[in-house]
C-alpha cells in the first residue's frame, strides 16, 4: 500500500500504530514526510524526524520536514475553521 501511495494512487495512507507507518514512510521519503494524528478536535502534525539532540546547535539539521509539518496544520485548520 505504501508503494502504491507514493504513485499517487491515495493522498493518506492510515496505518495502526505510529512505528508501522512511519519506519515505511522514513523508508521512501525521508525529510520529506508529515505524522498526522487523526480523530482529534484539532489539526496535530509532527515531521518525520525524531529531536536529534545530538545535532543541535550545530548548524546541520534539517528544517525541511518540521516546516512541511506546520504549514499542514495550518492548511489543515483553516479548513476546520
Amino acid at each position: 500500500v505504501f508503494v502504491r501511495a507514493m504513485r499517487g494512487e491515495f493522498d493518506a495512507v492510515l496505518a495502526p500504530y505510529h512505528d508501522v507507518g512511519m519506519t515505511a514512510i522514513k523508508v521512501a521519503a525521508f525529510g520529506r514526510a508529515v505524522n498526522v494524528t487523526l480523530g482529534l478536535p484539532f489539526p496535530r502534525t509532527s515531521p518525520d524526524h525524531g529531536t536529534a539532540f545530538d545535532i543541535a546547535g550545530t548548524g546541520t539539521a534539517d528544517a525541511g520536514s518540521m516546516r512541511i509539518a506546520l504549514e499542514l496544520a495550518v492548511r489543515l485548520a483553516r479548513r476546520a475553521a
